[in-house]
C-alpha cells in the first residue's frame, strides 16, 4: 500500500514544456529541409563534371537553413515555458 502512494506522489514530468518541443520540431524540420536541399547535383559517370554541384541552392541556401534550424534548437532549449 505504501509503495502505491509513493508511485502516485512521483509524477512523470517532462524536461521541457509544450512550447519548447514545438520550437524543437520546427528547428528539426528546418534542418531536414536544409539537408534535402543540399543533396543531389552529382553525376552518374565519375569522368563527367556536373557544375550543378556548385549551385546557389547547395552553397548558400541549404547551409543557411541548417544554421537557422540550429538557432531554433538553441532557442527552444533556452526558452522558459513558465514565463508569461
Amino acid at each position: 500500500m505504501e509503495n502505491k502512494k509513493q508511485k502516485d506522489a512521483v509524477k512523470a514530468t517532462f524536461v521541457f514544456g509544450k512550447k519548447n518541443y514545438k520550437f524543437m520540431f520546427i528547428g528539426l524540420a528546418i534542418i531536414a529541409l536544409g539537408f534535402i536541399l543540399m543533396s543531389g547535383g552529382g553525376s552518374d559517370d565519375p569522368t563527367v563534371f556536373n557544375p550543378e554541384i556548385f549551385s546557389w541552392r547547395r552553397i548558400r541556401l541549404a547551409p543557411m537553413l541548417i544554421l537557422i534550424g540550429f538557432g531554433f534548437q538553441v532557442y527552444a532549449i533556452l526558452l522558459n515555458p513558465d514565463k508569461k
